[in-house]
């Protein structure tokens, strides 16, 4: 059981802030994308429900493409200012 946790642990859960906009923009796009194939082909056949199972299937596209953080948008992570140790900073003195 400890080496299950030790390896979830490993696991990356984080997103940088760029492929945080480029998940969300891709996301937007796949399903406006499938919204329209699904209008148009419900449109087309004259069934609504095909329209919401494109749509549908746009969307948990979408979500297993953009919700997981996969490594293409980890590529760009900050550079945190390293923590300083209380003898190195000054106090500011009150006039």
């Amino acid at each position: 059981m400890n080496a299950w946790m030790k390896y979830f642990k490993t696991i990356p859960t984080h997103m940088d802030y760029d492929g945080q906009a480029r998940a969300e923009r891709l996301a937007r796009v796949i399903i406006t994308l499938f919204g329209v194939v699904g209008l148009t082909w419900g449109y087309i056949i004259q069934q609504f429900s095909q329209t919401i199972y494109i749509l549908d299937a746009g969307f948990v596209m979408a979500a297993l493409i953009t919700v997981p953080p996969w490594p293409m948008y980890r590529r760009k992570p900050l550079d945190w200012q390293k923590p300083q140790s209380e003898m190195t900073t000054k106090p500011k003195k009150k006039k």
